[in-house]
């Protein structure tokens, strides 16, 4: 669904992504890892078209450069980074925001557009907050409400920048549940940069290591998270053992 082909990045004279290429299948959740710097975020912005880059994104044929920004958000939705929401705005007024790609010449929205927000306030189980004010909320909220939003956009493809930054262990595990979810049951494409490795070994499908703006490692969780390769991308010895109750790898450091 998402294919990405050799995208550079470039600040001046300063290259921040080399040549990246990678593919996200519907119904698959891919993560992107790496240490501070690695150009993970970039990637995420660059992919949605925040940013500018050589290269080429597409998707089902179409090509990025080739459509204007409401075409493309009709293709891909963006959970952000920890942003501050406009505080006076109310959720379900956010929430709303995700139907503008949709909207017609005057803008209005239409009870099939609301009724979309509203599922998807239920969704992220955020319904009980939707007369509340953004400035309100808590950080565990906000984000529900951002992934909200995304959802409302109706996309096929979701692209999420470490959306667990700044959330307690409880909120890290339930807003990654119903992403994982999501896949499953709307076949949705997510590409997801992760800071925590063994959060990106319990819920993603594939793994993209990242250092230094090059992808140095792509398969599975088990295939890329390997002492070897850990301990060289983040400058640290670990062991990698397996999680007593996934199964999975989980990194342990030394």
């Amino acid at each position: 669904m998402l294919r990405i082909e050799n995208l550079s990045v470039s600040y001046g004279s300063r290259e921040i992504l080399h040549e990246i290429s990678l593919s996200v299948q519907s119904g698959e959740m891919l993560a992107l890892i790496g240490p501070n710097g690695a150009g993970k975020s970039t990637l995420i912005r660059a992919a949605s078209g925040v940013i500018p880059f050589s290269g080429q994104v597409r998707t089902n044929g179409d090509t990025f450069h080739a459509l204007t920004p409401m075409q493309r958000a009709k293709y891909i939705a963006v959970v952000p980074q920890a942003i501050l929401l406009p505080p006076a705005f109310t959720v379900w007024e956010t929430v709303l925001m995700g139907r503008t790609p949709h909207l017609g010449f005057l803008g209005q929205t239409s009870r099939a557009d609301e009724e979309l927000a509203r599922r998807a306030l239920e969704r992220v189980h955020a319904d009980s907050l939707a007369e509340r004010r953004v400035g309100e909320l808590s950080g565990g909220e906000s984000q529900r409400v951002l992934l909200a939003r995304a959802l409302c956009q109706s996309t096929p493809i979701l692209l999420l920048d470490e959306p667990t930054a700044h959330l307690d262990l409880q909120y890290q595990v339930s807003l990654l549940e119903l992403v994982r979810k999501l896949v499953r049951e709307d076949n949705l494409a997510v590409l997801v940069a992760l800071h925590d490795l063994n959060l990106a070994a319990r819920y993603a499908d594939r793994v993209a290591l990242m250092v230094a703006g090059r992808i140095t490692a792509l398969g599975a969780p088990r295939d890329v998270l390997t002492p070897e390769l850990i301990s060289h991308a983040y400058c640290l010895p670990v062991d990698v053992v397996e999680h007593p109750l996934s199964g999975g790898p989980l990194v342990l450091a030394k």
